[in-house]
Order: C-alpha cells, then sequence, then structure tokens
C-alpha cells in the first residue's frame, strides 16, 4: 500500500468523504473512487454501475466496487441524473486501478445542485483528513 504522501490527489478533483471523486466538465459531474481507496482495495476484480437514466440523492448508494480484498459500496458525492457510465469497467475494471482518475471513472451526472460539488473537500482538505488532521 502506498504512503499518504505517496498518493495522487488531482488539485482539480472535489473529494468526498467516502473516497468517490467528482470533477467538473462543463456542467456535468464525472464521479469514480480515489486514489487512496483504490489503493487500500488492492486489485479490483469487478464493477457493478447504475444505468443511465437513474436518479440519485447525495450520499445515495450509486456503485459496488469488488477486489480482492473487499466488496464496498460507492456513494454518490452530488445529487442528480447518471447521463453517461465507464462501460470500459465491465470487461476492465483494472482502469481503476491503473487510472482512478482518469481511464477508470465510474459515472456522469447532471447534478441538481451545484453547491453540493463545491462543499465536497479540496486536495488539501482530503491530504489533512487523511493524515488524520481533520
Amino acid at each position: 500500500m502506498k504512503e499518504i504522501s505517496e498518493l495522487n490527489l488531482p488539485e482539480d478533483v472535489r473529494y468526498a468523504e467516502d473516497h468517490e471523486w467528482a470533477r467538473m466538465h462543463g456542467d456535468i459531474v464525472r464521479v469514480g473512487l480515489d486514489d487512496y481507496a483504490q489503493d487500500q482495495l488492492g486489485d479490483i476484480v469487478f464493477v457493478e454501475l447504475p444505468r443511465v437514466g437513474a436518479r440519485f440523492q447525495k450520499g445515495d448508494e450509486f456503485a459496488t466496487v469488488e477486489s480482492v480484498k473487499a466488496v464496498v459500496e460507492c456513494y454518490l458525492p452530488v445529487s442528480g441524473e447518471i447521463i453517461a457510465i465507464n462501460q470500459a469497467l465491465e470487461d476492465a475494471p483494472e482502469l481503476v486501478n491503473q487510472s482512478p482518475y482518469g481511464d477508470g471513472w465510474f459515472v456522469e451526472v447532471r447534478p441538481d445542485d451545484l453547491s453540493e460539488y463545491e462543499a465536497l473537500m479540496t486536495a488539501g482538505q482530503c491530504l489533512e483528513k487523511l493524515k488524520g488532521g481533520v
């Protein structure tokens, strides 16, 4: 497992308490699992994603990730409608380990309330939380 100092926490991403990340693309939010979570889980072997068109509230379970170590639920960091899913994960769930903020993204959401995005942690706040400072 990585040391805290080795984690990849991009500055252009916001972070949820449960280790999901969110990145704005115009008026759409792309969501995935952060570097810390994928590292803790180890080799990811399966990702279950919702259907396009499904609606969720912030904090709702929207995906399940299975690794060699555990099965975990993922919680949507913003309320809204799923407008796209990363179908590549169906055949290549290891993309979450290889590129958590790139090819390993989970869903794209049309958010109901942009203030939910703004309320998520910055990279610096996430790092402090991981160090035990928050």
